[in-house]
């Protein structure tokens, strides 16, 4: 199936809403596609090529739970959503689920209706700045004129650590990221503050890239997930055991190039993964490779990391605290069995 981008306003218009307790699943299935609500153009996590081709980590998560639920990763419409509307896109049902960069906190799982599956990104609030400016550190940013994203965290986390640490700022908050970039580039603001890895994004659209640094500090917590909506259990748990798939699969040293290869290991551990033995796809609703059609179509947890975030990508983000536990950093995943 094409990749197909779809916007908010004629999905909405098309699509018959779902409520809250709805089984998306059956929904999805009857469909023949999963609704994917993604950023409108994030380079790494979620843009079009040329083409008009989707890609980027966010991307390639829904097309796990598209290789999950159909055997095909493909069989997913990407739903263009801006900051303000995502989550309303998703409490409405014009998307079966959202996955844009969105920071995982209590007032959003608990007071909007929807649940985060897990965290597929640590991610942190940074700052950038030209390097003309003469900065080395957040903690000279004393006078500066700051832009931000309009109903986003950044807003109360920037307000919070100049409060901190005792230093004055001027807010220039803005509604989109590509208006607040064309600020930035412009001059309007010293500052451009968002999440780390979207300044690494963002970067790569102004005029001279080489000239702009991300400055050290991290100053707050911004797990990032997918989301699904509240009271609709069998679809949170296909969505939460897709992550944790992508994450498994890394651990156990299963790759899209070894998948088919790794049906014939003996390791019990990997047979009840791959769906060889056990019953854990049929615990899920789903066929009992789920697992493998995930990790074959579109490969484990560090080879979608690699190719979108990466060195192998435009962004070369180490993949510091997203590596795996067992190497240092708090990709964790429970046991399938």
């Amino acid at each position: 199936m094409r990749h197909a981008v779809i916007t908010a306003l004629v999905l909405a218009s098309a699509t018959l809403a779902v409520p809250a307790k709805a089984d998306t699943f059956d929904i999805v299935k009857q469909r023949g596609s999963i609704l994917c609500g993604v950023s409108q153009g994030v380079a790494g996590f979620s843009s079009p090529d040329d083409q008009g081709k989707w890609g980027g980590f966010d991307i390639d998560f829904c097309r796990a739970v598209s290789a999950a639920v159909f055997g095909d990763p493909d069989k997913v419409s990407y739903v263009a959503l801006s900051t303000k509307e995502r989550f309303t896109a998703l409490q409405a049902g014009t998307v079966d689920i959202l996955s844009r960069q969105s920071t995982w906190t209590l007032s959003r799982d608990t007071g909007m209706g929807i649940h985060f599956a897990g965290t597929a990104y640590y991610d942190g609030q940074g700052f950038m700045v030209r390097k003309d400016l003469g900065v080395d550190s957040a903690l000279k940013l004393s006078g500066a004129t700051v832009c931000a994203e309009q109903g986003t965290t950044t807003e109360q986390n920037v307000a919070d650590y100049f409060t901190a640490n005792k230093m004055k700022y001027e807010a220039v908050v803005i509604d989109s990221a590509d208006s607040i970039i064309k600020a930035f580039d412009s001059g309007r603001c010293d500052v451009y503050t968002t999440d780390a890895s979207a300044l690494y994004a963002q970067r790569l659209k102004l005029t001279d890239p080489a000239a702009f640094t991300v400055l050290p500090e991290i100053i707050s917590k911004e797990p990032l997930g997918p989301a699904v909506r509240k009271g609709d259990d069998k679809w949170f748990d296909i969505v939460r055991w897709t992550l944790f798939s992508l994450i498994e699969a890394e651990e156990e040293g299963i790759t899209q190039a070894n998948a088919e290869a790794s049906l014939k290991s003996q390791n019990p551990t990997i047979r009840r993964f791959l769906g060889v033995d056990g019953d854990n796809g049929q615990q899920l609703g789903l066929e009992p490779a789920f697992a493998y059609n995930i990790v074959a179509k579109v490969g484990n947890y560090g080879e979608m990391f690699e190719r979108n975030l990466g060195q192998s990508s435009q962004l070369k983000i180490a993949r510091g605290i997203n590596a795996l536990w067992n190497a240092g950093g708090l990709m964790y995943a429970p046991p399938a069995r």
